[in-house]
């Protein structure tokens, strides 16, 4: 794909504050139903899409950084606390963007839903996506 055909997405916080620009297709988007995603988002699950980090711009302003664990950092707007990007020692060559911070996020089609061992009992899933409980690297250590 020549730079000139490039997807552009762009999206950003809710008060506008924090504006980016991602360039290309993502590696791969994903439903996370970890408990972590859930309690940092507020929501039953977080919808993400990996991009490499060159990728992404970010265009008005800049996020807040927080190490919600060891290894990862969560990006939101530091005013309206919107969550806007993952990075995870997992994932060195990649940075996880909230898709429902995208101006259109129906532009990236989820196709996986991931940690669903984790999965809030009442919601039900009918959208005919895999279900990954765990990965594999994760089932192991337990």
């Amino acid at each position: 794909m020549s730079a000139s055909t490039m997807k552009i997405l762009e999206g950003g916080c809710l008060c506008g504050a924090v504006r980016y620009r991602v360039e290309g297709a993502p590696r791969w988007s994903a439903h996370c139903h970890c408990k972590d995603c859930r309690r940092a988002s507020g929501a039953p699950f977080v919808t993400y899409a990996g991009f490499l980090p060159a990728r992404l711009q970010w265009t008005k302003g800049r996020p807040k950084d927080f190490n919600s664990s060891p290894g990862v950092t969560r990006s939101f707007c530091a005013t309206c606390g919107s969550p806007l990007a993952y990075e995870g020692d997992r994932w060195p060559d990649e940075i996880h963007i909230h898709v429902g911070t995208l101006d259109h996020p129906e532009a990236i089609q989820p196709q996986v839903h991931v940690y669903t061992v984790h999965q809030i009992p009442w919601l039900q899933l009918a959208d005919g996506l895999p279900k990954v409980p765990m990965p594999p690297s994760e089932a192991k250590k337990k």
